[in-house]
């Protein structure tokens, strides 16, 4: 069975990798804890950044789901199991122990550099990292190996193996008939009852294992977006086409919420209905960025085909990237907005010249999520046949 591709997939993957390299620069900027951080930390960057945290990951796990769906209709249970394993778990292991590495040395470095073993150099700390533990001051631990911004990859792995599982069953679910504002809320209501009742007993720990809120939510997702390639779920993507404006209006509710709760906590009385508002704004704009990709994307492009093959490696690559330069510019001293922007266009210009050299060389191309072989065209279907 050949599932026909929609191009405007390809194009939401790319502009949510667009927005990570932008976020976690951020990262370096803002009072949330990341792995290493500038001398010009403030909370200005925050509210912008929140525009996008509630449902950027959420966004690439819905697309994963899709996707999955498509491997799974060519290829079969055993066929995306050895495929998920090779793109996904060769890279988390070599992303680990060497993609990964500099993440961890710069953060004990810059935070805790009595921790760094021998000289405290890079190779004494590598050595010291692949022998596994953990580094303490207090209560404050880094466990290594770590795979820190890889924690995608082993989640991803598993949802689709157990999607594999469960569509070889072969069950035959009857067609979801909603109206178009039924798919504005018919997702949103679970995605607010588990931030309602579940994140705050089990918060964010990315560890696979003691994650269950994460788990919950992005395992919804990622089944939304397998769904969609069925008649299951097919109507998802002509609604999101016609709710684009709707779904739009959610970024101003988010900015409008974060900017009266800036600077203190909700009271307790708005608490629950802050938390089901934000659990609803997660799917309503992940409703808006399907909606506005189908216009922005109609058809596919050589420049898209190859963008889209672009991102998984730039994936792996790029927060280890950032972390380098950090510290690569902060001898500059530069004024923060103007180091931002430089990290942002070099992170983007490293990353796209390391994909361009590895693609040439098979075992690392492996390694790095690169598919070396030519895609094979299949059946697309327009926006406008979607709709």
């Amino acid at each position: 069975m050949n599932t026909p591709r929609l191009p405007f997939l390809d194009g939401l993957r790319v502009a949510a990798f667009a927005l990570l390299i932008p976020y976690h620069v951020g990262m370096y900027y803002v009072t949330w804890d990341w792995h290493v951080k500038s001398a010009a930390t403030s909370s200005t960057l925050e509210p912008f950044m929140q525009l996008s945290s509630p449902w950027r990951l959420s966004l690439l796990f819905l697309i994963a789901g899709a996707a999955c769906h498509g491997l799974f209709a060519k290829h079969g249970v055993l066929g995306t199991l050895k495929d998920r394993s090779r793109r996904l778990l060769l890279p988390l292991l070599f992303g680990m122990v060497v993609i990964v590495t500099p993440q961890a040395y710069f953060e004990v470095l810059t935070q805790a550099p009595e921790l760094l073993p021998g000289d405290g150099g890079y190779l004494d700390f590598w050595a010291r990292y692949v022998k596994g533990g953990a580094l303490c001051r207090g209560d404050d631990c880094l466990d290594v190996p770590t795979w820190n911004h890889l924690w995608f990859l082993p989640y991803l792995w598993v949802y689709a193996v157990v999607g594999a599982a469960l569509a070889s069953l072969k069950l035959k679910p009857r067609a979801i008939a909603l109206p178009t504002w039924g798919w504005l809320l018919a997702p949103a209501v679970p995605l607010a009852l588990l931030r309602v009742t579940v994140m705050s007993h089990w918060p964010t720990t990315h560890d696979l294992v003691h994650d269950l809120y994460n788990h919950l939510q992005y395992g919804f997702v990622f089944a939304v977006g397998w769904a969609s390639r069925t008649p299951l779920a097919q109507g998802l993507w002509p609604a999101a086409l016609r709710l684009r404006w709707v779904s739009l209006a959610t970024w101003a509710a988010l900015l409008a919420f974060n900017a009266r709760y800036a600077d203190a906590a909700p009271p307790d009385a708005v608490l629950v209905a802050a938390r089901t508002l934000r659990g609803a704004l997660t799917w309503w704009a992940i409703v808006a960025c399907c909606g506005w990709a189908q216009r922005a994307f109609p058809r596919e492009t050589p420049w898209l085909r190859q963008a889209a093959a672009a991102v998984f490696c730039l994936y792996i690559l790029h927060q280890s990237v950032i972390v380098l330069l950090t510290q690569a510019l902060k001898p500059l001293a530069l004024p923060w907005g103007l180091e931002a922007l430089l990290l942002i266009v070099l992170t983007f210009a490293v990353c796209a010249l390391a994909y361009l050299g590895a693609r040439r060389v098979p075992g690392l191309a492996l390694l790095l999520g690169i598919q070396r072989r030519p895609r094979v065209a299949g059946p697309v279907v327009s926006s406008a046949a979607a709709a």
